[in-house]
């Protein structure tokens, strides 16, 4: 989700594609907000689902 992030910030600060990154970070929440986790980031006790980095990917694809 980083590297997501980051994409984002690239488009923002570097491009000026501030919708694009809006929708980015959009969809990250999203995905956050809908309990997926990667294992470096789950908290198993909360209600998380472990999700592999590609499964992550093609949520927050599927979420913009």
């Amino acid at each position: 989700m980083a590297m997501i992030l980051s994409a984002a910030m690239m488009l923002r600060y570097t491009f000026g594609q501030g919708d694009a990154a809006d929708a980015i970070e959009q969809a990250v929440q999203t995905v956050l907000q809908k309990g997926y986790r990667t294992a470096d980031l789950l908290r198993p006790e909360s209600g998380q689902v472990l999700a592999r980095t590609e499964e992550i990917g093609k949520l927050v694809a599927e979420a913009i």
